[in-house]
């Protein structure tokens, strides 16, 4: 098969590396000629996960997206939820009934309060051109080959099938969903949550408390998935939901916890935002995720509180304290 790769981060570093040892050629668009130029002659990323090596022979370097939509149907976004825009708006012309669009984004897109299949549906494309690939799935660690589980969600089970069949490899366990709403709202939910727990080490609270908290904002996430997909049959134990959570809380590699520790030890929300060298989906998300839970009404105390400390100035350490009282 052939791809198209929209995004050079750490995700899409990664995504692209399962790719091409798999032996499928991809159209990789970079963010600059300078990225290109590196890739192409020393094989590898020079920003991020630098020790992941690439075989030419599988690879085209590109700087223009409207490249990937022309030359593959099978098209990857890679990138952080603020800029999907910025990649398909200029190329929505050239989007056929042969596309199909492949989001690894774990963000709602910007002032519309969509998912991007949701977007796309508004667009003209139908919803059997669209898959997710979503976690438990942190890049390190897929670079360096550690067992990993990826979820394909779409409803196009054949399409859905085809697609996740490209990944499996002896160290990508690959799981099939048709909770297309659901798991992706499940990986932006994460991203706050996992803020809270940051937010919640960096004031001093233990591991006593942070299991509580994470015990807790799974129900609530479950609760939220329930009132806006209203599927009652689904495992919200599974890897997809529960353990990304479960890895986004509690791994030294989520930036979205890093993020939130910043702020317990008392850094401001933009002085947070310029330490960190990665997008921390979680910051925005806690806002996007309020303006939808507006129309669901889905009881979300946590939620709540981290969007209140980073939204609305709230001081995390009062926050945390009365938030104690609302767990159980």
């Amino acid at each position: 098969m052939k791809f198209g790769v929209i995004g050079s981060g750490s995700w899409g570093t990664a995504l692209v590396k399962i790719l091409t040892d798999n032996g499928h050629h991809v159209i990789w668009c970079v963010r600059s000629e300078k990225i290109a130029h590196h890739i192409q002659s020393r094989h590898h990323n020079p920003k991020y996960l630098s020790s992941v090596y690439f075989s030419n022979d599988q690879l085209t370097l590109t700087t223009s997206s409207a490249d990937v939509f022309q030359q593959t149907d099978n098209i990857l976004f890679a990138v952080p939820s603020a800029y999907v825009l910025d990649y398909i708006n200029p190329n929505i012309s050239l989007l056929h009934e042969k596309h199909t669009i492949i989001s690894a984004v774990k963000g709602i897109l910007p002032e519309s309060n969509l998912l991007f299949n949701q977007w796309l549906k508004l667009k003209g494309l139908k919803e059997a051109q669209f898959v997710a690939i979503m976690g438990p799935c942190h890049a390190e660690e897929v670079a360096a080959e550690k067992l990993s589980y990826l979820t394909f969600a779409g409803i196009d089970t054949a399409k859905r099938n085809e697609i996740a069949g490209a990944f499996k490899t002896p160290f990508i366990n690959t799981i099939l969903s048709d909770d297309v709403d659901g798991v992706q709202y499940a990986a932006v939910l994460k991203n706050v949550y996992a803020l809270g727990t940051g937010i919640a080490n960096g004031l001093g609270y233990g591991d006593n408390f942070q299991s509580v908290f994470i015990a807790n904002a799974a129900g609530e996430m479950k609760h939220f998935l329930q009132s806006v997909a209203r599927q009652q049959n689904i495992n919200y134990a599974a890897s997809v939901y529960l353990g990304d959570l479960l890895v986004t809380c509690y791994s030294l590699f989520s930036r979205n916890r890093a993020f939130g520790n910043m702020i317990g030890k008392g850094y401001s929300v933009e002085a947070a935002k310029i330490s960190m060298q990665m997008v921390a989906e979680g910051y925005p998300a806690s806002n996007a995720m309020m303006e939808i839970n507006r129309t669901v009404e889905a009881k979300m105390p946590i939620a709540n509180t981290i969007f209140e400390i980073l939204w609305k100035g709230l001081d995390p350490a009062h926050a945390f304290e009365a938030l104690e009282q609302q767990l159980f």
